[in-house]
C-alpha cells in the first residue's frame, strides 16, 4: 500500500459523509472555503501500482456531497 493526498471540495455539511464514502482514508484536515464550501485533505491508501486517475475516478469522483470538480492534488507521500 502506497499513501496519496486527495483535496476535495465539499457541499456544507457534508464533509464526513463524503469521507464516510471512501475507504482506506484519514482526514488529514478541514478549511472553510470563502466560496461556502468545504476544502477536505484526504490521506488515501491505494495498492502499489495501482493508476491513480482510475482510482480517483472509480471510487471518490462519483461520491455525492463534492460540490466541484475533483481537485487534483496527488502525490506520493513521504
Amino acid at each position: 500500500m502506497k499513501a496519496i493526498f486527495v483535496q476535495l471540495q465539499c457541499a456544507p455539511g457534508k464533509t464526513y459523509e463524503v469521507a464516510d464514502e471512501i475507504y482506506r482514508k484519514e482526514i488529514v484536515s478541514e478549511m472553510y472555503s470563502t466560496s461556502g464550501d468545504y476544502d477536505l485533505l484526504l490521506k488515501i491508501y491505494i495498492e502499489e501500482g495501482q493508476d491513480i486517475g482510475k482510482f480517483i475516478n472509480d471510487n471518490i469522483a462519483t461520491v455525492a456531497g463534492i460540490s466541484r470538480s475533483l481537485t487534483t492534488l496527488t502525490f506520493n507521500a513521504f
